[in-house]
């Protein structure tokens, strides 16, 4: 009897261990950061948007994910917004962002 627990005491330790493995990776997976939404961010964009309320903006190019170029502009009350990167006005804020940029 003594030797069958000393047999059984590795089997169990093992499967202690492997459920221990797999909860920890289940935490792990569950509190990963996700990556990137694998779809457009912008549905629905703004033709313009006065410069001086702009903090930044960032400029996505056609991706797999979306085939769209999407410019989100971040406003400095921190709210984000779509804007529609073939409107003139649009054209203009980018080219002011990107001197702006530059001139730093």
């Amino acid at each position: 009897m003594a030797r069958a627990a000393t047999a059984a005491a590795p089997r169990l330790l093992r499967a202690a261990m492997l459920l221990l493995l797999l909860v920890a990776a289940c935490r792990r997976a569950a509190g990963a950061p996700v990556v990137n939404e694998l779809r457009c961010q912008c549905l629905q964009t703004l033709q313009g948007i006065h410069f001086k309320n702009i903090q930044s903006v960032k400029v996505t190019p056609p991706a797999p994910h979306c085939d769209q170029t999407e410019v989100i502009a971040t406003l400095k009350t921190g709210q984000e917004v779509c804007l529609n990167p073939t409107a003139p006005m649009v054209k203009k804020i980018i080219d002011k962002m990107l001197n702006k940029a530059s001139a730093n």
